[in-house]
């Protein structure tokens, strides 16, 4: 079967090859921050969607990462 013929519809319209899912992305992310991601995923991620999603995902998680840690440090020093 060929691309053209996957990315038609049931009306036998070409439709746009669909992205990653906020799912898939967010699962990508978490793995790879913590070391988990399996070289499959891994290759899935880069070889077929655009950077971009993964990219913001991983500033987002980062700064949210970065942020919880500061929290967490703050409340430890201020119960002393």
């Amino acid at each position: 079967m060929t691309d053209s013929a996957k990315n038609r519809n049931k009306n036998g319209e070409n439709e746009k090859p669909r992205g990653p899912g906020v799912l898939k992305i967010t699962q990508s992310i978490l793995a790879g921050a913590f070391g988990v991601q399996s070289s499959k995923n891994r290759q899935q991620d880069f070889s077929s969607h655009s950077a971009a999603p993964y990219i913001i995902a991983g500033l987002i998680f980062t700064g949210l990462f970065v942020g919880g840690l500061i929290l967490i440090v703050n409340l430890v020093l201020s119960s002393q």
